[in-house]
C-alpha cells in the first residue's frame, strides 16, 4: 500500500518529497511559486517529517499574510541564511541509502545524495531550501550574508523598539526615507559619508532643520546598535556627526518656541478654564506652576501625588504608562498655588483609577493632550512659536528673572547641570526645599519660613 498524504509525491528515484503551491497573493512577496521540502529516503521517514513540513508551511503562509498587510518587505538574504541554517540541521538528522549504508545526513556522501535527489526533484528550488542543502553539502561552511540596513531595522525593531507602536511608526517612516535614497538592501559595510549625506539631503527636502536632525538620530542609533551586535569590526558609521545643517547656517529662531506674555497666559489660562474639560483644565495649571513636560505630567499615577508631605509634591518618574526623557528628568517637584489646587482636585476625581488622569495617562495619551490644549493657545494665539510647551519657556524665565542659579533651575525643570560638584551633597530632601524655594520665587510667592 502506498503512502497517501496530501502534497506528496515519489520520485523515481524512490525519495520522498512536499510540493505544495504558495497562495498567488504571496508568490510575489515570497519570490516563488512553490513550497518544497524533502521528506526522506524512506516512507518512515517522510511520515515522520510530514507533520513538521506541514506546519512550516503554514507558518510561512501566516507570516508572509501578516507582512503582506502591514506593507513589510519579504526576507533579507541574511533572514533566509538563518533559516536555511536551521533547515540544514534537520536535513543533516536525515538518514540516507547510499551504496546499502545508512548514513547520516551529514555526511559528505549522504549530502551529496540529498542535494542530487533535491535539485532532481525539484529543478528551481526556493531560497530557504536551497540554501540549506548548499549548506549541508559545504559542511556548514557556507558564509553567512553580510546584514544590511534592513537588517539593522529589523533588529533595532525587535530589540530596542518592541511593542511601542509610536517608536515603530517613526522606524518605518524614518527608514522609508532611507530606502528611498539608497536600497534597503546595501550592505552596511558598503555605505560611505557621502551615501550618508544623499540620505540626508533627501530627509531635508520639504522638512525643517530639526526634523532632520531627529531622523539622523534615529538612523545613527540603528546603525551603531547593528555594527555592535552583528560584530562589525572596522565598519565605522557613516551618519555620525552628520547635521541637517552646518550651524552658521542654519536658522534657529524660526524652529524656536517662545514663552507666553503675560496677556497670551491670561487669555489663554481665562478660555482653557471655561471651555476645556476639567483633566485638561487641571494639567494646565500644573504645567504652569511647576514648569513640567506635558508627558511628565500626563503621565503621572496617583501614587506620584505626595500631599501628606511637609513639601507637598509629585514625582517624576519612568513607569510602564510613561517614559521621562533622560535620568535626570528623574526628580520631585513641589507643587504650590494653582498647581497644588489643580493635583487635589485631580486625586479626587481620579477615584480608584492608577492614573492621576485616566484619559491621559495611556499611550499616545500626551500627544491627545498636547493637541487639545493646542486648540485653545491657537484660537487665542497666532503665533506658531507659542504653544503649550511655552509654559516650560516661561517658567525658565521667571526663575532667570527672580534671580535663581542655573544649579536651582535645573533641579525643578529636570535639566543636566553638566557639575557633579552642584549635585554632591544633595539629599532628596535638600533638593525638594531647594526647588521650592526657587518656584515660590519664581512665582512671586513669599516664602513665611525665612
Amino acid at each position: 500500500m502506498g503512502l497517501v498524504l496530501k502534497y506528496v509525491i515519489q520520485t523515481k528515484a524512490g525519495t520522498w518529497h512536499y510540493r505544495r503551491r504558495l497562495p498567488r497573493d504571496l508568490a510575489p512577496l515570497l519570490r516563488q511559486n512553490e513550497f518544497k521540502r524533502h521528506l526522506g529516503d524512506t516512507k518512515r521517514e517522510a511520515l515522520r517529517n510530514y507533520p513538521k513540513v506541514n506546519g512550516d508551511f503554514d507558518r510561512l503562509v501566516a507570516e508572509a499574510r501578516r507582512r503582506n498587510s502591514a506593507g513589510l518587505p519579504a526576507e533579507t538574504p541574511l533572514e533566509v541564511h538563518r533559516m536555511a541554517e536551521r533547515r540544514a540541521q534537520e536535513l543533516a538528522g536525515m538518514t540516507v541509502m547510499v551504496g546499502g549504508r545508512m548514513l547520516p545526513g551529514s555526511d559528505p556522501e549522504a549530502a551529496d545524495v540529498i542535494r542530487e535527489s533535491h535539485l532532481g526533484a525539484h529543478g528551481e528550488t526556493d531560497d530557504v531550501e536551497g540554501r540549506a542543502v548548499a549548506i549541508l553539502s559545504s559542511g556548514g561552511k557556507l558564509s553567512r550574508p553580510a546584514p544590511t540596513i534592513e537588517d539593522a531595522r529589523k533588529l533595532y525593531l525587535k530589540e530596542k523598539v518592541g511593542d511601542d507602536t509610536k517608536k515603530t511608526l517613526e522606524l518605518d517612516r524614518v527608514f522609508k526615507l532611507v530606502s528611498e535614497a539608497l536600497q534597503s538592501d546595501r550592505t552596511l559595510a558598503s555605505i560611505k559619508r557621502e551615501d550618508a549625506k544623499e540620505v540626508r539631503d533627501h530627509m531635508r527636502d520639504g522638512r525643517k532643520a530639526s526634523s532632520v536632525d531627529r531622523y539622523l538620530n534615529v538612523v545613527r542609533a540603528v546603525i551603531n546598535h547593528a555594527i555592535r551586535e552583528f560584530d562589525l569590526a572596522g565598519v565605522a558609521n557613516p551618519f555620525m556627526y552628520l547635521e541637517a545643517d552646518t550651524k552658521d547656517k542654519a536658522e534657529p529662531d524660526r524652529d524656536k518656541r517662545r514663552p507666553f506674555t503675560a496677556d497670551e497666559l491670561k487669555d489663554t489660562t481665562a478660555r482653557i478654564l471655561f471651555l476645556a474639560n476639567p483633566a485638561l483644565q487641571r494639567i494646565w495649571q500644573m504645567l504652569e506652576g511647576t514648569g513640567c513636560r506635558l508627558a511628565e505630567v500626563a503621565g503621572l499615577r496617583v501614587s506620584d501625588v505626595h500631599l501628606d508631605h511637609a513639601i507637598p509634591h509629585i514625582t517624576v518618574e519612568w513607569h510602564d504608562d510613561r517614559r521621562i526623557k533622560n535620568a535626570v528628568s528623574r526628580r520631585n517637584v513641589p507643587l504650590i498655588g494653582n498647581a497644588l489646587d489643580a493635583a487635589k482636585a485631580a486625586v479626587t476625581a481620579a477615584g480608584n483609577a492608577a492614573m492621576l488622569f485616566p484619559a491621559y495617562g495611556r499611550p499616545n495619551g500626551a500627544s491627545s493632550a498636547s493637541a487639545a490644549l493646542g486648540k485653545h493657545v491657537r484660537a487665542v494665539v497666532t503665533d506658531p512659536k507659542v504653544t503649550t510647551h511655552s509654559l516650560r519657556h516661561l517658567m525658565k524665565d521667571r526663575l532667570r528673572l527672580a534671580g535663581v542659579s542655573k544649579a536651582d533651575q535645573d533641579i525643578v525643570l529636570g535639566h543636566s547641570s553638566g557639575s557633579e560638584g552642584e549635585k554632591y551633597g544633595r539629599g532628596q530632601e535638600a533638593m525638594l526645599e531647594v526647588a521650592q524655594r526657587a518656584l515660590k520665587a519664581a512665582l512671586g510667592i513669599e516664602d513665611k519660613r525665612k
